[in-house]
């Protein structure tokens, strides 16, 4: 990295950026009447024009967030909504980033007039105003920020800014100046966890052609990519999220189209080393990869992943293409996928997909089975039989729980969605694809409580009140048997098949259960194996018959239970891909802890490239893998101003360590360090 960019690090890391910060505050009642679509628009307005022009020494992108209030457009006399996703805002989807860097916001706002003119309905052409004069506010916005550019000398961001984001793009610098600003203006209209995309498929264009002018070699270009990871930085702080860190700007890179052929580039490469160099949490890296990938791409993810940053996150289009186009995806269209904030499978510019409406917690089912049904089980058939019963009627039971979801219309999302744009509907009504995703949550808890049921109970002498006493004291008093079920009962993650065929059993009839279910959208459910931050909430569960105390936390996403003993990586990759992962394609990795001495150097590198390519090969979907040392981490919970720039995966993101809740810390903590 360069001394200008680490400066402008340095800037952003240190938090500078917030002294530019100002306590203006729009006044609510400019948009808190009318319809809900044009309070949206107010309010935005309103946002937009209350953005101070700033330029930070060394940056190449604007805008940097100056007003920071954000009221809602809803009062106390509005209806309160019975049911609302998370805060009820737009989240987890991903625009057309590429045609609207291509054809510029003007042309965009062109084709919204036309589609008006030929409309009859006046609440379309109501709404047609709606998006062309939020349109306008950005063009404003951006031309008093070339004009304050000139002012203060920065003729090179006004050059850039006499063409973009009004007309398309015609430089790699246009192009990315373009999709930042919007990026920029999708977080400020309210929309959160908002997806970067395929970042090296629509951007490879203009770094072609100005490579091939002379504007930019490879070095130059590597420094303009760091400067615009950087930006990501900036204003990240205000991005809702559960943790600093927690915004979902997601980046996908590589990947094969709808012949086949690799698409990995020279762009691919160069985002991979600018995260490298950059080692800030944004943008988040995903890479897509698949059975003929090149080992030496899986070296250089490696070399990322030993950054210790939990970059990136791989995903397997042998797995996820096939297992999109199996729910009803076009092909065209999965073989387009990204990722939602975390890790969830979407459509860039089609998706309105919810993919993290609920969670399914298989250590519930079992635990309610063993509760309500054990003592009347004749035989372990039996058993699974309820526990299949039980997984069908918590699907049933999650998907009416979710009908009627109000969320507050995203009119500047709709104009980056093709065809809510040509419809003129607001895209939180509808787009191509309108299905719900379901976390699938402790599987691995789950088989190793079943496979533990049918040792003691149908295999054994303890009786099913005793099992249920022994959960409801949560092991005290039964500290012999906990031992037993810990160290000479099977757990997932050994290769065992006699726990293992569980997970598969309970993946499959999670499968089923969501098959023939519709949300009140028209759309699909799909099945995940993903937790979010349900790891955490797992006390609800109670004790489960794994020998996990009701204090205890679940596993991480699809990982093996937490302090069960393994053998090791390789033992637990051959676990988790007996499952076939294409019926849980809605998305959620295995995920693993190295320790730090396992990544220090080439040949620890080039080992930890092979499990990945393992994983890949025997049909893993998705994969993350973290280096941790254990010490560090508990160094910096006492001494946090020593550790402030610790990074560390927590679920689908990565965050600063030390401003994490201590509930996150200490599961971070709990988790199992490996080594290749």
């Amino acid at each position: 990295m360069n001394e200008s960019n680490r400066a402008y690090k340095d800037y952003v890391l240190n938090k500078k950026q917030k002294l530019l910060r100002t306590d203006k505050a729009p006044d609510p009642a400019l948009f808190t009447s009318g319809s809900y679509a044009k309070r949206m628009k107010d309010r935005f307005k309103a946002l937009l024009s209350l953005q101070d022009p700033v330029f930070i020494e060394n940056e190449l992108f604007i805008p940097t967030r100056t007003c920071t209030a954000a009221p809602d457009i809803l009062t106390e006399n509005d209806p309160k909504p019975e049911k609302k996703h998370e805060r009820g805002w737009l989240s987890n989807v991903c625009p057309d980033y590429a045609r609207a860097v291509k054809l510029g916001l003007g042309a965009i706002r062109d084709e919204i007039v036309l589609s008006a003119e030929k409309e009859n309905d006046p609440e379309k052409k109501e709404y047609a105003s709606v998006l062309c004069e939020t349109i306008d506010a950005i063009l404003d916005f951006a031309e008093k920020y070339r004009l304050a550019a000139i002012e203060c000398g920065r003729e090179d961001i006004a050059k850039v800014l006499e063409v973009v984001p009004r007309n398309g793009a015609t430089t790699f610098r246009e192009a990315l100046q373009s999709f930042r600003i919007i990026h920029f203006c999708l977080w400020l209209e309210g929309d959160y966890h908002v997806t970067v995309g395929r970042f090296d498929q629509y951007m490879l264009p203009y770094l072609l052609s100005d490579m091939e002018k002379g504007i930019l070699d490879y070095d130059s270009a590597l420094e303009t990519v760091e400067n615009l990871f950087i930006t990501f930085n900036k204003d990240s702080d205000l991005y809702i999220g559960l943790q600093m860190g927690d915004n979902g700007q997601s980046m996908m890179l590589g990947g094969r189209d709808l012949d086949g052929n690799d698409q990995y580039n020279i762009l691919s490469e160069i985002c991979l080393k600018a995260s490298m160099n950059v080692k800030m949490i944004d943008p988040k890296i995903n890479l897509r990869v698949d059975k003929n990938t090149p080992f030496d791409r899986y070296v250089l993810g490696s070399r990322l992943t030993a950054t210790g940053m939990g970059f990136p996150q791989y995903s397997n289009d042998d797995i996820v293409i096939d297992g999109l186009t199996a729910l009803g995806y076009a092909p065209e269209d999965a073989v387009n996928y990204t990722v939602a904030a975390c890790w969830e499978f979407i459509i860039p510019g089609l998706g309105m997909d919810i993919p993290n409406v609920a969670s399914l917690s298989f250590p519930a089912c079992v635990n309610t089975v063993i509760r309500d049904h054990l003592d009347k089980c004749e035989d372990f058939a039996s058993f699974l039989i309820m526990i299949d019963l039980e997984i069908k009627k918590r699907c049933e039971e999650i998907v009416n729980e979710r009908s009627g979801l109000f969320c507050r219309p995203a009119p500047l999302m709709t104009v980056l969605m093709p065809e809510c744009a040509a419809a003129l509907r607001d895209v939180t009504l509808g787009n191509k694809y309108n299905n719900y995703g379901i976390h699938g949550v402790g599987v691995a808890t789950a088989a190793d409580s079943i496979a533990a049921v049918n040792a003691l109970v149908f295999n054994g002498h303890l009786a099913p009140a005793e099992l249920v006493k022994a959960l409801d004291n949560d092991f005290n008093g039964y500290e012999e048997l906990r031992t037993r079920i810990l160290t000479k009962l099977p757990h997932m993650g050994n290769n065992d098949d006699s726990v293992d065929t569980y997970a598969v059993m309970l993946l499959d009839s999670f499968a089923d259960a969501l098959k023939p279910l519709r949300n009140d959208r028209g759309g699909i459910v799909r099945p995940g194996t993903g937790t979010a931050l349900m790891y955490a909430k797992a006390r609800d569960t109670g004790a489960t018959a794994d020998g996990r105390r009701a204090e205890d936390f679940l596993p991480t996403n699809y990982s093996p239970s937490l302090g069960v003993k393994l053998n090791g990586p390789l033992s637990i990759i051959a676990s988790f891909t007996k499952p076939d992962l294409k019926k849980t394609i809605n998305g959620g990795p295995l995920t693993l802890e190295l320790a730090a001495s396992a990544v220090n150097n080439e040949e620890s590198i080039e080992k930890t490239a092979l499990l990945v390519k393992k994983f890949i090969d025997l049909g893993g979907h998705q994969m993350q893998l973290n280096v941790v040392s254990r010490e560090m981490l508990k160094a910096a919970q006492i001494e946090p101003e020593k550790y402030k720039n610790l990074v560390v995966r927590v679920w689908g993101w990565s965050g600063y360590f030390t401003e994490l809740d201590k509930v996150y810390q200490d599961q971070i903590l709990k988790r199992t360090e490996y080594t290749v």
